[in-house]
């Protein structure tokens, strides 16, 4: 399995309003630093998983979405807690639907670190892809 990953950052504001989240239930800024991990079996026709700028440029593209906002006003998490799983969900879901169309690619992986020894990640198959092992 061959993979590429991308890297990006964003800041948002949310709260985490469960006795769980201890000092993050109230409002709180937040600066991820986001990879997008893309892998397929097999490459492309130029030998590549795919173009590295055109996966930067689809993770940002995602972020910019997200990019300081607070998540406790944004429509896509209404009546959701945005922890740290939440958030890669949500952008390897966004992620999906223009990777999809590649055809060639396995799975895609997200992970949100929110310090240097703290992260999460949602892994996410791409139904329908092509290609094996060589």
């Amino acid at each position: 399995m061959f993979s590429l990953t991308v890297r990006d950052h964003v800041m948002i504001a949310h709260s985490l309003p469960r006795p769980a989240f201890g000092p993050a239930q109230g409002l709180h800024g937040a600066t991820f630093v986001v990879e997008l991990t893309v892998r397929a079996g097999a490459l492309d026709a130029n030998s590549t998983v795919m173009d590295i700028g055109e996966a930067s440029g689809l993770l940002s593209a995602v972020l910019d979405g997200l990019r300081y906002r607070n998540l406790d006003e944004h429509p896509d998490f209404a009546g959701r807690l945005t922890t740290t799983e939440v958030l890669a969900q949500h952008i390897a879901v966004g992620s999906a639907e223009h990777l999809r169309r590649l055809g060639h690619l396995a799975e895609i992986e997200v992970t949100l670190r929110e310090t240097p020894d703290a992260w999460a990640s949602y892994t996410l198959a791409l139904a329908g892809a092509t290609g094996s092992d060589r």
